[in-house]
């Protein structure tokens, strides 16, 4: 769970080009970064620091490197070792000659460093084994050898590469440079994300395309078991035997503004602010007209696919579950069965997995482990796989055998916001089509909701309007350290990503309960001036949510009601936050926005690191 940056090139500051990679990629971890560059004699240069990007260019500047030829560099989440210097890649052999960078889990390390007991280790961390392997296989080949010509190193590393990458069990994604043949970078990626950035005599290899962006968007993405070679005039790539193979280049449509703040505070409410933007990415030219073939095209399932399952099992992590929670109300409200579950906890179904059901996975990044093992279970049982996913090329992307991407550009915040409302968008779309081609839908309705559908940016920017009175709303209940969240239906989900929003980035006490379970238990908790955010719109269960809501006011409670413009007429609160009406199935759309910018300004009145909060990383490429 970590951002790899690399440059080889001479017509750059490699410097320069390693720490603004560093600070755009930031957002995948941040505990401790570092950088190793090659300097004009042939030696390494390696910098790295326990915290953030900014530590580091203090140090790398006070130095003034010059005619530097090539890099790579790093920022790290820690796996194993703590946060330390000492654990900070990137990581070197004995004789500092060879540095690695390195994002994922080596799981067979242990073993591995057995094996080079005479290799002098200095770090906790799993990956300090691959330099040290290198650095053997090196020796063992250039020991053969009775007179050792400069041509010769370049395919004695690079084999070394392959066999160390052969012996590595686990994720990675690698990039790696020898002192002894200047401008070189192997790179090499399993089941971690890896990309190549493709300029005029530069390339750049990366954890994501917004390491390099600035400079490029053309891109290699690299599959799993694929060898990476790159010097400032070419690239090559091979299989893990060696063998050459072709690619084709692909070509980023982001602009490098998509990842930057543009004006906002921090890159959190930006993201809220753009959702309008992305839901409408994500639906445009897929609805209508609703009897052509446009999704097949789009995403090449079949209509005899969308008939043929028994039913639809959704799987994601953290946010994207949530998303998956909704899918299996809206779909189970067409009589379409849905199951859904936690990436993390689907090996546990394996057994009983119904060969006959559509797999569908949702994640932002495409990378994530337990959503990827979650896919490969899948496919190991025989089952089809029909991906969500935002980011272009990814692993999941790859795997999966059909994809709808969300389209809703770069997400840098750790706490998912404009990902979730296009997944929900992405859910819609394909909900309206399986309905329709199963003849849940008639053609009427479901050019009425397709039309709706439409018009849902129309209402988020709508809703953005609100920020000012959820503001006040925050002032009133800032010094408060529990919060419950509580709805019924398809917004039951709803209530659990309030919840979870507001703990991640406020670091306070929230909990997400299903209106009916109240009574259950939790009501118990439930103090004199306990805030209770109550999602109470226009829908089949208003009635119940109004007995509830007295519930929670009997016993004290503080309750901020999420209404529409008719709903809020029957509701009593001491706080309405009041959203346009729409159809129940697209209420969680609604009733999400307001609850992301509560969040938001709870947090930000704490003075809190938003777009990174303690502990946790935005892409979760480890299990």
């Amino acid at each position: 769970m970590c951002g790899i940056i690399g440059y080889t090139g001479t017509k750059r500051d490699v410097v320069k080009v390693l720490i603004n990679g560093l600070k755009r990629l930031e957002y995948r971890g941040y505990d401790s970064c570092g950088s190793a560059v090659l300097n004009c004699e042939g030696k390494i240069e390696l910098d790295r620091v326990k915290g953030r990007v900014d530590l580091l260019v203090q140090r790398v500047l006070e130095k003034n490197y010059k005619n530097v030829s090539c890099g790579i560099a790093h920022t790290r989440w820690a796996t194993h070792g703590i946060p330390a210097e000492e654990n900070a890649h990137p990581h070197t052999d004995c004789r500092n000659e060879i540095v690695v960078v390195h994002n994922g889990i080596i799981e067979n390390y242990l073993e591995l460093k057995t094996e080079l007991n005479k290799h002098d280790f200095k770090s906790e961390t799993d990956t300090e084994v691959i330099p040290h392997l290198i650095e053997e296989l090196i020796n063992q080949n250039l020991r053969k050898e009775v007179i050792i010509k400069s041509e010769f190193l370049q395919p004695v590393f690079f084999k070394a590469f392959i066999d160390v990458v052969s012996k590595l069990k686990g994720s990675f994604a690698l990039a790696v440079m020898w002192s002894k043949v200047p401008g070189v970078i192997l790179a090499a990626r399993r089941f971690s994300p890896l990309v190549i950035g493709v300029g005029e005599e530069e390339f750049f290899v990366s954890s994501d395309v917004a390491g390099f962006l600035e400079y490029t968007k053309k891109t290699y993405f690299v599959d799993d078991d694929e060898i990476v070679f790159l010097d400032p005039k070419n690239i090559a790539f091979f299989d893990i035997n060696g063998k050459k193979k072709n690619k084709e280049i692909s070509l980023i449509s982001w602009d490098i503004k998509m990842a930057e703040k543009g004006g906002y505070r921090h890159f959190m409410i930006k993201e809220i602010f753009e959702q309008d933007i992305g839901f409408e990415n994500t639906i445009m030219r897929r609805v209508l007209p609703v009897d052509s073939n446009l999704f097949e095209r789009e995403t090449g399932i079949s209509d005899n696919d969308l008939k043929s399952f028994s039913h639809i099992h959704f799987v994601g992590c953290g946010t994207a579950y949530h998303a998956c929670l909704c899918g299996k109300y809206l779909f189970e409200s067409f009589g379409i069965a849905a199951d859904a579950d936690l990436a993390s906890e689907f090996p546990y179904r394996q057994n009983v997995l119904d060969k006959n059901a559509l797999v569908c996975v949702i994640t932002q990044s495409g990378e994530t482990a337990d959503t990827l093992e979650a896919v490969r279970i899948a496919k190991r049982n025989g089952n089809k796989i029909f991906a969500i996913v935002n980011v272009v090329g990814s692993t999941v992307s790859r795997e999966a055998n059909w994809v709808l991407y969300t389209h809703c550009g770069p997400e840098i915040a750790v706490a998912s916001t404009k990902a979730f409302t296009s997944q929900l968008a992405a859910l819609y779309v394909l909900l309206l089509h399986i309905a329709y081609k199963r003849d849940k839908l008639l053609i009427t309705k479901a050019r009425e909701y397709a039309k709706e559908l439409i018009e849902i940016p129309k209402v988020i920017r709508k809703i953005f309007k609100s920020e000012e009175y959820i503001k006040k709303i925050v002032d009133d209940v800032s010094d408060k350290n529990d919060f419950l969240y509580t709805a019924r239906g398809i917004n039951y989900p709803i209530a659990l990503e309030g919840a979870l929003k507001l703990k991640e980035i406020s670091y306070l006490h929230a909990e997400g309960y299903a209106a009916g379970e109240m009574k259950h238990g939790p009501i118990a908790i439930i103090n004199e001036g306990m805030p209770v955010v109550a999602i109470s719109l226009s829908t089949s269960d208003l009635e119940l949510m109004r007995s509830n809501i007295e519930e929670v006011k009997a016993r004290g409670a503080k309750v901020i009601a999420l209404c529409d413009d008719v709903s809020s007429k029957y509701v009593r609160a001491d706080w309405k936050i009041i959203v346009p009406k729409v159809s129940e199935w697209f209420s969680p759309v609604t009733s999400v926005i307001p609850l992301q910018i509560f969040a938001y300004y709870v947090a930000f009145k704490k003075g809190l690191d938003i777009d990174k909060p303690r502990n946790l990383a935005k892409s979760v490429t480890v299990k």
